[in-house]
């Protein structure tokens, strides 16, 4: 038994541990600012129970980067009177939630500061761009009729590079790390790098592209799902300049791929193909940082005060 003024003799005693300085020091927890507009999720596809769950590990995954913070997931082809509310609906009801949190703290008695500046900032679950869908997106947001910022898609970005990479070796189409002496046998030669969108998108898969290329040490390409005799016009191209085993790899999250695509992608091809990102964490962190650019914050330690 322990006495009132410690534990009984013979028990270790846990002592405080010392707070690292240094380089060493473990970095702060951090928290989302006071009053911060809710991040909100714009996911396009046709809403599904495996899309909801994507979208949801998407977005717990940006939580756990900033505790606190408000979040919402709005579908473009969403119902709101089902479990995949639309994109406006769900930034409508964000806004009027903002303004009864500060209505309730008034009455309550408080001293807050009136809400001001964007209610939410959406953040698009697109790896590339893509123009028809961010119409979509667009008018979701100005039918919300709610003040809102849009940001940016998720790439180019080293961190989609490093998921592709991945996906890649989860399918066994290339070697998991560089550094280790071992070859997969299936390991690709020539990677064509997939995406919908156009040729801006394609554009914009090509930085990516260079990333991969880096990182595999074998040529990358990227092609038009979405564009007849794209993806063939890549594979025979890597061919040519003497790839023999090619790999198609999604640069996509999942949600925006139009059924069928990806397969008729790849007899077009004549090759093997990767999963899509998914819910890598490397994507919940980059619609973080998309949310934080787009406000021009830098989150706080937790506990410190805002400025």
């Amino acid at each position: 038994m322990s006495s009132p003024t410690g534990p009984a003799s013979g028990l270790p005693v846990r002592m405080p541990r010392p707070r690292q300085s240094g380089r060493h020091r473990r970095p702060e927890p951090v928290a989302a600012p006071e009053g911060a507009p809710a991040l909100v999720l714009a996911v396009p596809g046709a809403p599904a129970p495996a899309t909801r769950g994507l979208a949801e590990e998407t977005i717990s995954i940006a939580r756990s980067e900033l505790p606190g913070l408000d979040v919402g997931i709005g579908y473009l082809d969403g119902d709101d009177a089902s479990e995949y509310p639309t994109l406006a609906g769900v930034l409508a009801r964000t806004a009027a939630r903002r303004t009864e949190r500060y209505e309730i703290a008034v009455a309550a008695g408080r001293e807050v500061a009136a809400p001001e500046g964007p209610a939410a900032v959406v953040v698009p679950l697109l790896a590339g761009p893509d123009n028809v869908l961010m119409r979509r997106i667009r008018q979701g947001v100005m039918d919300s009729q709610c003040a809102v910022e849009l940001s940016d898609v998720l790439g180019p970005h080293p961190l989609l590079a490093e998921a592709l990479h991945v996906r890649l070796s989860e399918a066994g189409l290339a070697r998991a790390d560089r550094a280790r002496l071992f070859t997969v046998a299936t390991a690709a030669d020539g990677i064509i790098l997939a995406t919908v969108g156009g040729e801006e998108a394609v554009r914009a898969a090509g930085i990516t592209g260079m990333l991969l290329a880096a990182r595999l040490a074998v040529p990358v390409m990227a092609a038009a799902l979405d564009t007849e005799g794209s993806v063939g016009a890549i594979a025979e191209q890597l061919r040519g300049s003497g790839s023999v085993q090619l790999a198609l790899a999604p640069y996509l999250v999942g949600p925006e791929l139009p059924e069928g695509l990806l397969d008729a992608a790849v007899k077009e091809a004549g090759c093997s193909a990767a999963e899509p990102l998914g819910a890598y964490p490397a994507i919940g962190k980059l619609v973080l940082s998309q949310y934080t650019t787009t406000l021009g914050i830098t989150p706080q330690p937790q506990g410190s005060p805002a400025h």
